[in-house]
């Protein structure tokens, strides 16, 4: 199979909005893909080079030597690459013209001459991108150019174009999962809701595609969990009312507390164990530790559990904030940082267990069994539990919650249908953090879309952040707010550094602003932030026309607290739960004291 191909498919789709023509033209591209590598079509259409738990390295090339790639495999000056790429802001762009310009002076074909070079083909492309971001040492850098620029001496313009938009992370096509997925279900007859429950428990989807090419619904219909890919983790709605919530879950529910920690999905076949974050990245080597106490402490083989890797106090062992565990990340030497910061896991949930998949069993039986597999210590624990139908209880173990130094509480449905709702955002866990501040009754998660200059003495900084909810149903980025206080003057160094790696010409595909930014930037990173309360605002686009005629959802007075690591663009909030707690806020203040 030809790469042309995929960059002539790459070409039509930039130019596309509608989310029904991308899929239609996406399943065209499936359809004439090889079923053999259509995995590899997949990644390439999703900007990578496998799922996100496979250990491939980031490509590892910036700007500067991009610039020298370019210029290597079309022999102009890098100068003059650096300076038309500064015109057009578009490296993708510059080698697509420079190398029309170089095929027009190319007397071959000014004399009608086909040149006999083989045409590059998506598995040539893909190894030699791999062999890129697999390249390690003192010479790893003229290695990784030199390949490069071997892949667009031999690539037409377009194929250039978007070999240089991917290696960038700037592919500007703006498709994601749930677009892939229909438009495999359209490509191969297959029934979606088959494709996204194999997804939702193997999260590759590269190899969901192969199935689903190569062996149809039959073999998706017998799909399980499998040690070492990544179940989609279960996601909950939030609410404010105990009373509320445990009329949604039936009047009785089990009330987990909610750690301040990072949420780990453990995979254990016999020794080997792997660790997995709810951005389904592997992070067993930040973990050692959680590797050597899961293999102590957990009985069971061939598992997937879930649970909270929360920092501890070194004295106390009491609970401390999740910036500390996050020093853990930035640390190079592990066992010093062990040391430093040393962990508790709290497991709440059990997906898989000796070859059987737990997701479509009720709660109770998931946590009876993975209650029973845990020996007797002081590492690995239950998450702290009650089983109510009271209120009162409910608040009175929140506050218990609270002074623990947790966040507050997690209260799921005990019911027969409390499945594990894999890679789902529902109502069978709905998350209780009481209004104990005179803000927001929460924070709220959302992603960078844009930025915006300063004056005085940000003059010249990016210094207010236009902010978007993640829609799932869209596939948008819908904003809510632009958010300007919290920073420290060294945050503010800092967004200049990350903004300045992710700037686009113009606005990304799957945002949904009508605010022009000064900057647009890719949808990748995630801030925690907090406000005064939700407004009805004309100017954002989350939740537009839901409770008023050409106003949506904003966020009055927001202040950042933290950068959100551990989440991904599709983990932020999403516009249905600012609805509810928009919903929330506005009976609170109605009621009558």
């Amino acid at each position: 199979m030809n790469f042309k191909l995929i960059a002539e498919y790459f070409d039509k789709l930039e130019k596309i909005s509608s989310r029904i023509q991308l899929t239609t033209q996406l399943a065209e591209l499936f359809k004439s893909s090889d079923p053999t590598i259509i995995d590899k079509v997949v990644y390439l259409v999703q900007g990578k080079l496998g799922p996100d738990f496979a250990d491939i390295p980031e490509l590892g090339i910036g700007e500067k030597f991009l610039i020298k790639a370019c210029s290597l495999s079309t022999r102009v000056p890098e100068n003059e690459v650096e300076e038309l790429g500064k015109k057009t802001g578009d490296l993708g762009q510059v080698i697509f013209d420079l190398k029309n310009k170089e095929d027009k002076n190319d007397i071959l074909s000014f004399l009608g001459v086909e040149k006999s070079a083989k045409a590059l083909t998506v598995i040539e492309v893909y190894d030699t991108l791999l062999k890129i971001a697999m390249q390690t040492g003192e010479k790893s850098r003229d290695m990784k150019i030199g390949l490069l620029a071997g892949l667009l001496r031999k690539a037409t313009p377009l194929e250039a174009k978007f070999i240089i938009r991917f290696v960038e992370g700037r592919l500007r096509v703006g498709i994601g999962d749930s677009t892939i997925i229909d438009a495999l279900s359209e490509a191969f007859n297959g029934k979606a809701e088959l494709i996204e429950r194999a997804y939702n428990l193997r999260a590759d989807l590269g190899e969901i595609a192969k199935i689903v090419a190569e062996k149809g619904d039959a073999e998706l219909s017998n799909i399980k969990p499998k040690i070492g890919i990544p179940i989609r983790p279960m996601l909950g709605e939030r609410l404010q009312d105990p009373a509320e919530i445990l009329n949604k879950l039936g009047g009785k529910a089990l009330a987990d507390y909610k750690y301040d920690g990072e949420r780990a999905q453990i995979h254990k076949e016999k020794d080997e164990v792997k660790i997995f974050s709810r951005r389904m990245e592997d992070i067993t080597s930040q973990y050692p530790d959680v590797v050597n106490m899961v293999r102590s402490y957990l009985t069971l083989d061939n598992t997937i559990v879930e649970g909270e890797i929360v920092a501890v106090d070194k004295i106390s062992g009491e609970i401390r904030p999740f910036q500390e565990l996050m020093h853990r990340r930035r640390k190079n030497d592990i066992d010093a940082a062990m040391k430093e910061y040393p962990v508790n896991l709290f497991l709440f949930d059990l997906m898989f267990a000796s070859g059987e998949d737990y997701t479509n069993k009720p709660l109770l039986e998931r946590r009876k069994l993975l209650e029973s597999s845990i020996k007797n210590n002081t590492d690995v624990k239950i998450a702290k539990y009650i089983i109510t139908d009271n209120v009162d209880e409910i608040r009175k173990f929140f506050l218990q919650a609270i002074s623990d130094g947790a966040e507050g509480l997690m209260l799921k449905s005990i019911a027969d249908s409390s499945i594990y709702q894999a890679g789902a955002r529902g109502w069978l866990w709905i998350k209780f953090k009481k209004d104990y501040q005179s803000e927001m009754a929460d924070t709220v998660d959302l992603v960078i879309v844009g930025g915006f200059y300063g004056k005085g003495k940000r003059g010249g900084k990016l210094s207010s952040l236009l902010l978007a909810s993640y829609n799932p149903e869209t596939e948008s980025f819908d904003s809510v707010c632009k958010v300007a206080s919290g920073f420290t003057d060294e945050e503010l160094d800092m967004i200049q550094g990350k903004l300045g790696e992710i700037k686009r010409n113009s606005k990304h595909p799957r945002v949904n602003s009508k605010l022009e930014a000064d900057v647009w930037v890719e949808p990748v990173y995630v801030i925690e932030v907090i406000g005064a309360e939700i407004t009805l605002s004309p100017l954002h686009t989350c939740c537009f026309n839901k409770f008023q005629s050409d106003a949506g959802l904003s966020i009055r007075f927001p202040r950042f607290i933290r950068w959100r690591e551990d989440k991904s663009p599709e983990d932020a909030t999403t516009p249905q739960e600012i609805m509810e707690m928009y919903k929330s806020q506005t009976k609170r203040l109605t009621q009558v004291p």
